[in-house]
């Protein structure tokens, strides 16, 4: 857990909250709070949150995440989660296992506001597992590569979402062909079958990363990558008909940006 100061002798301040997890936060603030600092990456003004909006409609989802019940995973630091409050979502249950990135979740809501969000910390597979509650559109960015078992993942989510909307890195020979250092992190090959589908997956070992305190990987010392095609097989497997998607190069690897919704 982290070690936080005990009191704090300045005034009160949303910076101090920040400043709880300084060099931890991936995020950057939102655009209308430029005098606050943390992280670098623009997650609270994220185009992805956007594109996933307005292709839902496109697939039928009249209005998009507006007025429906959304079910988030790995939401990190709240970035995605504050742009679908804004969105004016009816409600968001944003699921997060790493207890450090739940705090940081915590305190985004309380200085960016997100009226329509519940945090819970906990394991979204066993969520999954358990729950009997239906929600319009699940959102997975970001979370699909950090697990050992990505497969029931995409089972999981069909059984209880109407419409999903993924980003996820997947396992390119390509990427791996032309970037040397990250693609040493990958071992062996695996044959897996899981509800009933077959398909294959990369270990990908974390490795020294696993040292930073501000680590958003998964709960293990390695993860399993899928490849792009058997992704969206998958997803036919369970149910979802209608795609939209577009791929990017990322840092990481080749990165699939997907929206899904069952016919």
């Amino acid at each position: 857990m982290p070690d936080f100061p005990h009191f704090f002798g300045a005034a009160p301040s949303d910076q101090n909250a920040l400043d709880l997890f300084a060099g931890e936060w991936s995020s950057q603030p939102p655009p209308n709070r430029p005098e606050l600092k943390a992280g670098a990456t623009p997650l609270f003004d994220d185009p992805r949150i956007a594109w996933a909006h307005h292709r839902l409609m496109e697939m039928g989802l009249e209005r998009g995440f507006t007025g429906r019940e959304v079910l988030e995973l790995g939401p990190l630091e709240g970035g995605h989660s504050y742009l679908i409050d804004r969105l004016e979502a009816a409600s968001v249950t944003a699921i997060e296992a790493n207890a450090r990135a739940y705090l940081k979740c915590l305190i985004a809501k309380e200085t960016f506001q997100m009226p329509r969000v519940r945090f819970l910390l906990g394991d979204c597979l066993e969520f999954l597992r358990q729950t009997d509650r239906h929600f319009h559109v699940g959102v997975a960015c970001g979370i699909l590569y950090h697990l050992t078992n990505p497969v029931e993942l995409l089972e999981l989510l069909a059984r209880r979402c109407d419409a999903l909307f993924l980003w996820t890195v997947f396992y390119d020979p390509e990427f791996v062909a032309k970037n040397p250092v990250p693609g040493a992190k990958f071992s062996e090959v695996i044959a897996m079958e899981t509800a009933g589908f077959k398909h294959t997956v990369h270990r990908f070992n974390y490795g020294p990363s696993l040292d930073w305190k501000g680590f958003c990987g998964g709960g293990d010392v390695y993860s399993y990558w899928m490849e792009k095609e058997e992704i969206i097989a998958a997803l036919r497997r369970f149910g979802f008909s209608d795609f939209r998607q577009e791929q990017h190069p990322n840092v990481h690897g080749s990165a699939l940006m997907l929206a899904a919704r069952k016919g």
